[in-house]
């Protein structure tokens, strides 16, 4: 079978090589960042450079992995109208509150299927294949496309129509982020108080403050290596933004989703914008 991947990069490349894993032809068109295309071109993806050339690939799915929904949607309107029908398109890009719905919308008026599967976990997650998969679409379109989620998702669940899994998607990073913040936060203040920062982890770990984020941060940070949380300050505000779009209108949630928002628009505002967040530790 034939398959098209469009965004081969930080996540797109671990879900790319699971694809290869499974014995699928795989096409790949070109980006920015070349690093990830090379390597899986040379575990056995074919490159293409335009997306005339990749379409011309009798395509069983198309991946969409990039990075926003501004983006994605350029992508969808010269796709669209060149892709085979029988394909079925499975958005992992993480879109605005809208953003999927506004795919499908494209994709619908193409006759082609489409499902969004925004996903959990991080490049380690992606290369062994144990992504979460928030999905969303019709019953019949995810039917067609669980051979494929099963290649790269531990679990995945359906939460419902096209949007339903966008959402989904942001309230899981507005925990996430906000759990990594907080965690961030403790760590500068008790430098700053000069509490002894590996005592202090031993006792949080035993209270209900304890998480992925507390573990992943502090384990790195006792060793003096801040890369814990490997998510960079310009993609977490770019989520917070979405987020606090989606969230205007539930109080409490904006104020902490807008508190959370300024502090990682200063941090870029500082020059971080490139750093992991748990590198802020530092700044």
């Amino acid at each position: 079978m034939n398959v098209g991947f469009i965004g081969v990069g930080y996540m797109g490349y671990g879900i790319a090589k699971n694809l290869l894993k499974n014995n699928f032809n795989l096409f790949v068109i070109g980006n920015k960042n070349k690093k990830p295309i090379d390597k899986i071109v040379s575990e056995g993806a074919i490159e293409v450079q335009t997306y005339e050339e990749l379409c011309a690939n009798k395509m069983e799915a198309l991946f969409i992995c990039v990075t926003n929904t501004s983006v994605a949607k350029i992508i969808a309107e010269r796709i669209a109208i060149i892709l085979n029908k029988e394909a079925i398109v499975i958005d992992i890009t993480t879109h605005n509150q809208n953003g999927s719905i506004e795919m499908d919308k494209i994709f619908l008026a193409n006759k082609i299927n489409y499902i969004e599967c925004p996903v959990m976990g991080g490049p380690l997650q992606s290369e062994e294949g144990i992504l979460g998969g928030i999905v969303g679409g019709t019953k019949e379109n995810v039917k067609k496309g669980e051979k494929f989620l099963k290649i790269f998702c531990k679990e995945f669940s359906h939460f419902g129509p096209i949007g339903h899994g966008s959402k989904a998607k942001l309230l899981s990073n507005f925990l996430s982020i906000g759990t990594s913040t907080f965690v961030i936060e403790m760590v500068k203040c008790a430098e700053i108080l000069n509490i002894n920062l590996e005592k202090l982890f031993t006792v949080s770990k035993l209270g209900s403050g304890n998480s992925a984020a507390l573990n992943r941060i502090f384990d790195k940070a006792l060793k003096n290596d801040y890369t814990g949380i490997r998510f960079s300050t310009s993609n977490t505000h770019k989520d917070l933004t979405a987020i606090h779009d989606m969230l205007k209108n539930i109080p409490n949630a904006e104020k902490l989703a807008s508190v959370t928002k300024q502090i990682y628009k200063e941090a870029i505002n500082k020059g971080h914008g490139n750093l992991f967040i748990s590198e802020l530790i530092k700044k």
